[in-house]
């Protein structure tokens, strides 16, 4: 035995290549059966599916960046191999095959977790679509332009995800009849088409979501016929209560459209104003009046609703109005006098900030902004989640001169001085930390969990962010070389002023009418809908010590400089 093994040593010896050749064999078949028992049972996973953890944020070293966070908007996620896919000449409707063990997730780790989970997300968006759509028919290329929308309706962007079943399915979802598709990231939706075609060669554009040719071009838009599964045939979804107001003194311009219904019911005059194309119902006793917010009817102006408690003819336990005091309804008609934007056609002469502190509403002031003067804002910084979802003015340099203004969070006082005049927005600081707060452990729209409310995450955020709420404003009123004081309260409360004040210091001609169109368009897609109600105060007795303490310094400050102080609703708590 001794013999063989010392024949076996020389044998290597001689030849040490076959000697590690050999001990590689080894290691990869012990990896091979590592791995073997390692995967045993778990789920295959599609080549295609996302990895959430191989996209990062652009800028992240940026000062104040915002923070990687998690997108609440529209979500797409890859279609399975065997989903029928809604689009072109050929759509069919999916397939209801799937079986119910598909939705289950199982308890795994890292990227197969991630994967899985991918994966039943998907699934929950095509049984949604489902439940919205049946079938969705390609009814050509059409010419479109700002002026004169092909579809009149919702419409949102998403320069990143934008997919055919995407669009149609939000379209669906909303009881809208038709779904179009524009620059191949834009989605209109409406109840009738108008305009005129193109040609099929002009809406080629590839969808920003898939490897799809059919979603559009420059101002041409691809239209697909929606049928609605029956629990979303609901025509024209919820109207929005506006109030009762006084009959305008010339109706016929202030609202072109009448019609008179023996048995009047909201549902009936709101349905045949959408019809119509038009975002506002009106009814008048057994008239229905349809039109748009302008100079002769501006919704400013309510009344009592005494004024307008008539029954209606068609549906006794509602109010109809009468010929002299209506009743108005918003509809789910989009107001598209304001929702054309472009670039400045000119460098500007001036850099414009629009600074407020983390979650004091900057997002939601800039949307207005936008509508108010058709120009694109920009930023300080780059968030690709709010170039993908419309924010054009995100991705060019804050210097460049194209935009009607920048945001930024910044408080120094180099930064503050580079601006030549400033928006400075002040909200509450109860309700901006945790605004902010929310935003950095739940996305622009989404929210905090409470693990981390009640953990450390928030104590810590409070004792670092309360002290910068105070010096961002007071940095800003002694640095900043022109300063409008706008509050996020009084925003809230009459934004048709406030934003009149925003405009003219841009310096832009604004026509009234614009103006009256954002007050209909004005919560957007990145407004939080509330801040969520928490079972306990999150602020314990010493931080509101603190942050009143730095209510009553900012409150000081914006007196000695003539301005108006804090809004009363901020202390005492």
């Amino acid at each position: 035995m001794a013999k063989l093994w010392v024949k076996f040593q020389r044998y290597f010896r001689r030849k040490p290549v076959r000697f590690f050749t050999l001990v590689a064999l080894y290691l990869t078949a012990g990896s091979l059966v590592f791995l073997h028992t390692g995967f045993v049972g778990q789920p295959a996973v599609a080549e295609n599916e996302p990895n959430p953890a191989a996209s990062a944020p652009e800028g992240a070293e940026l000062p104040y960046q915002d923070l990687p966070h998690l997108d609440r908007g529209f979500r797409e996620t890859p279609e399975s191999p065997n989903a029928v896919r809604r689009y072109g000449p050929w759509l069919k409707s999916p397939s209801s095959k799937d079986s119910p063990e598909r939705g289950r997730l199982g308890d795994y780790g890292g990227t197969w977790s991630r994967a899985l989970k991918g994966r039943v997300l998907r699934e929950k968006e095509e049984e949604r679509g489902k439940k919205a759509v049946t079938k969705a028919k390609y009814v050509g290329c059409y010419l479109d332009n700002p002026s004169r929308r092909a579809l009149r309706g919702l419409s949102f962007f998403d320069y990143k995800k934008m997919t055919v079943f995407r669009c149609q399915d939000s379209c669906a979802e909303r009881g809208y009849l038709y779904a179009g598709l524009e620059f191949g990231a834009e989605c209109f939706c409406g109840h009738k088409i108008q305009g005129a075609n193109a040609s099929q060669a002009e809406c080629n554009m590839e969808c920003k979501g898939e490897k799809s040719n059919i979603c559009g071009g420059v101002n041409r838009l691809s239209i697909y016929r929606l049928e609605l599964a029956q629990e979303s045939a609901r025509r024209y979804g919820s109207a929005i209560f506006r109030g009762c107001f006084h009959r305008p003194d010339n109706l016929s311009l202030a609202l072109p459209v009448t019609a008179m219904m023996l048995n009047m019911s909201v549902d009936k005059c709101v349905d045949f104003c959408t019809e119509k194309e038009y975002p506002l119902a009106a009814l008048g006793g057994k008239a229905c009046h349809c039109g748009f917010p302008n100079t002769r009817f501006r919704l400013h102006d309510q009344e009592d609703e005494q004024l307008c408690a008539q029954k209606c003819g068609g549906e006794e336990y509602e109010s109809c109005g009468t010929a002299n005091y209506f009743i108005v309804y918003q509809t789910q008609v989009q107001d598209n006098r304001c929702m054309d934007r472009r670039f400045l056609p000119g460098q500007s002469k001036e850099l414009i900030a629009l600074a407020s502190f983390p979650g004091a509403g900057n997002t939601w002031a800039r949307h207005l902004i936008e509508l108010a003067t058709g120009f694109y804002t920009g930023s300080y910084y780059f968030d690709g989640s709010l170039y993908n979802k419309g924010f054009r003015g995100e991705r060019d340099h804050w210097r460049s001169g194209r935009t009607i203004c920048i945001k930024t969070h910044e408080s120094g006082q180099k930064e503050i001085e580079a601006f030549d005049a400033a928006i400075l927005l002040i909200r509450n600081p109860y309700k901006a930390l945790m605004a902010e707060f929310n935003r950095k452990y739940g996305g622009h729209i989404g929210f905090a969990s409470q693990a981390h409310w009640k953990g450390k995450e928030w104590p810590e955020f409070v004792k670092n962010y309360a002290p910068w709420w105070a010096t961002h404003t007071l940095d800003w009123l002694k640095y900043g070389k022109k300063v409008l004081v706008v509050h996020f309260e009084d925003l809230k409360q009459d934004l048709f002023t406030q934003l009149e004040r925003m405009v003219s210091l841009l310096d832009v001609d604004v026509f009234e009418d614009r103006l009256l169109c954002v007050e209909g368009q004005k919560d957007g897609n990145f407004k939080r809908s509330g801040l969520r109600k928490l079972e306990y105060d999150p602020y314990t007795p010493e931080m509101q010590n603190t942050i009143n303490s730095y209510i009553k310094m900012v409150d000081r400050a914006l007196k000695v400089r003539n301005l108006t102080g804090v809004p009363d609703d901020y202390y005492p708590r």
